[in-house]
């Protein structure tokens, strides 16, 4: 199975809510044979989105925006990925490291379906 599915810790911050800074766990998902140019970051409460992988890799490096999310880094060591929906906006900052290091998986994921 090339699925790749990695859990990460993440400080979400909504626009409906307080501001609570604690960490949550977060999900991110990669499945090649379902749609292998997009990643999906599932987020405590159901909450799950899908936007393009390459809209995460270019995230890390300078602020990139398609349609509804928005991802940038965010100092040395975090990246946010902000999302828009009709409910609000939900502000997601995570570590850079960890996204790079699921962005690798899913190359690797990729690679392996491919040959």
């Amino acid at each position: 199975m090339s699925v790749v599915e990695q859990y990460a810790r993440a400080h979400i911050v909504t626009d409906t809510q307080d501001d609570d800074r604690e960490a949550v766990p977060v999900v991110l998902r990669y499945d090649p044979d379902a749609d292998p140019r997009a990643v999906r970051v599932g987020l405590p409460g159901a909450h799950e989105w899908t936007f393009s992988r390459e809209l995460l890799e270019e995230g890390l490096r300078a602020p990139v925006e398609a349609g509804e999310v928005r991802v940038w880094p965010c100092g040395r060591v975090q990246a946010v990925v902000e999302f828009h929906s009709a409910g609000g906006v939900a502000v997601v900052q995570l570590e850079r490291q960890a996204l790079m290091r699921f962005l690798r998986r899913t190359y690797m994921a990729g690679a392996r379906v491919s040959s």
